[in-house]
Order: C-alpha cells, then structure tokens, then sequence
C-alpha cells in the first residue's frame, strides 16, 4: 500500500495551473491507495458545485459543506475521472485563508470509504481566527487515515501538546490501526518538542523504521510561518516536519520525499511524504 502525504499550499501558490497537473500527472504514475493533503483552498467568491458523485466525493455527515468550482480537491477529483480514474474522496473547510479563501484539508482513497470522522483539536473554532485547527478521518477496512495540520510548540494561544493531547482524546478505536498524516510543524531534530512528544505517547514514526528511506526533508527553505523559526543552519539544509505516523510498528518497505525537485518537480512550499508497506 502506498500512502502520500502534502502541504498543498494550493490556490496560493504561483504557476497554480501548471502545479496541479503535476500532482495530477503524479497521481497517475504513482497510483498511491491513500492521499491526504492539507491548505486545500477554495475561493469564497466561487459558485457552488451541486453535482460531486460522479467525481467520487463523500460527504462527512453532519457538517456543513460547501464545496466550490475552484476547490483544489475537486479539481484534482476531476481531472482524475476525466483520465478515467475515480478516487473517492472528502473534504472540510477549517478556517478563511488570507481572506478570500476557505482553507481545509482533504483525503482522496482508492477503495471504498466506510466512516469518516473529523473534529476540531484546536481551543478557538472561530472561522476567521488563523490559528484554528481541524482533522479529517476515513476509515476503511478497519484502519484509519487522519490528515492533520498543526501548531507550533511554543505558541502560547494554541501549544502543540495541548493540541496533541487533543487529538489523541478523540481519535476513534484507538485499538484498530491508525495513521496520522500532515504538517506537524514541528522538526524532527529539536529536541524535547512536538517530535518527542508524539514519539513519547507511542507513536512510530514510519520514516524511522522504513528498510529504505532518503533524509526526509520536507521544507527546503524558509517558508510562511517560519520566518523567525530558522536558523541558518536550518535554512541551508531545510527541516523535516511533515509526517507519516502510527499508532502500531508495521513492517514499512520505503518511505521517500517526493515534489521536491528531485522525484517530481516542486509544487508547494512543502515537500510530500510517501511510503510503502509491505
């Protein structure tokens, strides 16, 4: 099973079109079972999709969806169907982006959705407030994949542990297997922080125990939200904080950085994460 994790940056980036052919064209090619992206935007000022079945979308019951014209996951939803490939796939917005847009995340999957679970792990749920935060879960034959997006450790509104805490207090069946995917905004090498503290509660990173893996970098460069976050030491070999992580120790055959220049060309201010399991 392969399982593919990005920080879209979506509708902000420049050159949009042309990046979201190439995710597309990625999709294609690689054919990952599970994809889970975050800042997945749409534009307020856009007119409503009425018809989304067709292109594979299930709905969270009991929210309030709106999903429009120009939003990143319906899009790539689309363009896969009219290369007659239909993923299924569910989306939620978290909070107003920049003003105009409506920023959530998304989870795209070959097989068939069974249950779909989301919540807020964030103290604010107020929309314009930036810093609020929400997941998205599909569970399918057993196994849950959660896209996250977090915190910052030391943020004093939001901390990452309470937002940690959070996540693990409402995660459903906590007995059945379980990934956690997205930008945890917390580098791997700093020591007593988010990294440490999801290793501590018994979560396995699986980049970590991969037989095959590269450095795991995810973020080349000094991006939004890390201005004054990096040193230059920091800027010069990039960070490593987008994760694939489990609640159990499974045997992972590879785990690579993709859409980074080098396997596939860059696409967003973050790198992806994909691996395979045996």
């Amino acid at each position: 099973m392969k399982i593919l994790t990005l920080n879209t940056h979506s509708l902000v980036e420049d050159n949009y079109e042309n990046k979201l052919m190439q995710f597309v064209e990625m999709m294609l090619k690689e054919m990952p079972d599970i994809v889970a992206l975050q800042e997945v935007n749409q534009s307020m000022a856009k007119a409503e999709v009425l018809e989304l079945s067709a292109t594979g979308y299930v709905a969270c019951k009991g929210c309030e969806v709106i999903v429009r014209e120009d939003n990143h996951a319906y899009r790539i939803a689309k363009m896969l169907k009219e290369e007659g490939i239909v993923y299924q796939w569910t989306w939620i917005p978290a909070k107003m982006g920049y003003g105009i847009y409506d920023e959530g995340l998304a989870l795209f999957c070959r097989k068939r959705i069974e249950n779909i679970h989301q919540f807020y792990f964030s103290k604010s749920t107020d929309y314009d407030n930036w810093k609020i935060r929400r997941s998205i879960g599909i569970c399918i034959e057993n196994t849950w994949f959660y896209s996250v997006h977090m915190g910052w450790w030391e943020d004093k509104e939001e901390p990452f542990a309470a937002q940690w805490d959070t996540i693990e207090d409402k995660l459903l069946n906590k007995s059945q297997l379980c990934y956690l995917m997205g930008d945890f905004n917390s580098p791997a090498h700093k020591k007593a922080e988010g990294y440490d503290y999801i290793i501590q509660h018994g979560w396995v990173d699986t980049w970590d125990v991969a037989k095959r893996k590269d450095t795991g970098v995810t973020v080349g460069g000094v991006i939004d939200g890390w201005d004054d976050k990096m040193d230059t030491k920091e800027e010069e070999r990039g960070i490593r904080i987008d994760y694939i992580f489990c609640n159990q120790e499974i045997p992972i055959k590879s785990s690579e950085v993709v859409f980074n220049g080098k396997k596939y060309p860059v696409i967003s201010d973050h790198y992806g994460v994909m691996i395979e399991t045996e």
